[in-house]
């Protein structure tokens, strides 16, 4: 049985400000060790790192050269690639693993954890195959723990390095958000909190697919007003899709939605962004993704976007057309040829 934030021990009645937590964070890419970063200022913090020489550089250099170059970690932090060491005494768990990982590194976590710690997920995407948000696979595999997301427009590099920022902390238990706002909310990273788990989570995920459209606008250079019209449709596509799947409407024009889909869309550091720019400049898919070192979820969520609208009935022409370069049945240009353009009436809002 689920519990509230009131039955949790260490989780509700206390002062989150002045008590140490201690808190595994399991992902050393570039969020994963920003987020560890961030808490250790605080807290007794320890990162997972899935290669052993990324924990070792951690602990010995205080850097993280692949992920978060020309950075200095806090020297408190320290990291190891043990799933035991990482998680056998947190009070919270966070997971900052790529979907296709997630559930894998949940289910090694679960054979060490504390019962009912709370588990949030900085991952944004759905599991491949069941279409599962990665707040429902930690219930599936972790039942009893409160399950939350960290989301909103967080680009990595640029909250390390101090620079004013916001997100959003979502779980159906508006006592344990409050707490876990609390232990998150650091220097200018200021955190919001939220009941709307599932808009939160689809708002995050979706948005990578637009982002995918408007770096294919940037690659062809069609201009300002045509990515402007993109964003604007798309962000129209992912509402739509979320209502449907549950989520609120008023989510999707808040930090989760229309702010996470912003910044994703036009930051140079934005890893969907650049997906997009280098199709749009005629590069395969394959090409581009082997030369990265970090995941760019919108190209996997652009497959799980079309089932989604096809389940619903929801015309999602943007995401169709990302989906269509992305596995090679069409190019970005004619996609941008045709992404517009649509017959009959239509109406703005919606």
């Amino acid at each position: 049985m689920q519990r509230s934030g009131a039955d949790l021990p260490g989780w509700h009645g206390i002062d989150v400000n002045v008590l140490a937590m201690r808190i595994a964070v399991l992902g050393a890419g570039s969020w994963g060790t920003t987020v560890a970063a961030l808490t250790t200022k605080r807290n007794s913090v320890v990162l997972w790192a899935r290669r052993p020489e990324v924990a070792l550089e951690v602990n010995e250099h205080g850097t993280n050269h692949a992920f978060l170059p020309g950075f200095s970690l806090p020297e408190e932090l320290r990291a190891t690639s043990d799933m035991e060491e990482a998680v056998a005494d947190a009070d919270l768990l966070v997971v900052g693993v790529p979907t296709a990982g997630f559930r894998g590194a949940v289910v090694d976590a679960s054979k060490h954890v504390r019962p009912w710690i709370p588990v949030v997920s900085l991952a944004k995407g759905f599991e491949e195959g069941t279409l599962l948000r990665m707040t429902e696979v930690i219930k599936e595999v972790l039942p009893g723990h409160p399950a939350a997301t960290l989301t909103g427009p967080n680009i990595a590099r640029e909250i390390v390095a101090g620079n004013a920022a916001a997100g959003v902390i979502a779980t159906d238990d508006l006592a344990v958000a409050a707490a876990l706002q609390a232990v998150l909310a650091r220097g200018l990273f200021r955190v919001y909190t939220n009941h709307d788990v599932i808009g939160c989570e689809t708002g995050g995920a979706l948005k990578n697919v637009i982002a995918i459209a408007t770096g294919m606008a940037q690659g062809l250079s069609v201009g300002d007003n045509t990515r402007a019209a993109v964003m604007s449709r798309g962000l129209a596509e992912i509402t739509r899709i979320g209502v449907a799947l549950g989520g609120e409407e008023r989510t999707f024009a808040g930090l989760a939605g229309m702010g996470d889909l912003i910044v994703t869309c036009i930051s140079p550091h934005s890893r969907n962004r650049y997906v997009g720019e280098e199709l749009g400049r005629g590069r395969p898919i394959e090409d581009i993704l082997a030369g990265m070192t970090m995941v760019a979820e919108g190209v996997k969520t652009s497959r799980t976007v079309i089932t989604l609208a096809e389940r619903y009935g929801i015309a999602a022409p943007i995401c169709e057309a990302v989906h269509a370069v992305v596995t090679g049945a069409s190019s970005g240009v004619d996609a941008y040829a045709g992404l517009l353009p649509r017959p009959g009436h239509e109406h703005e809002p919606g």
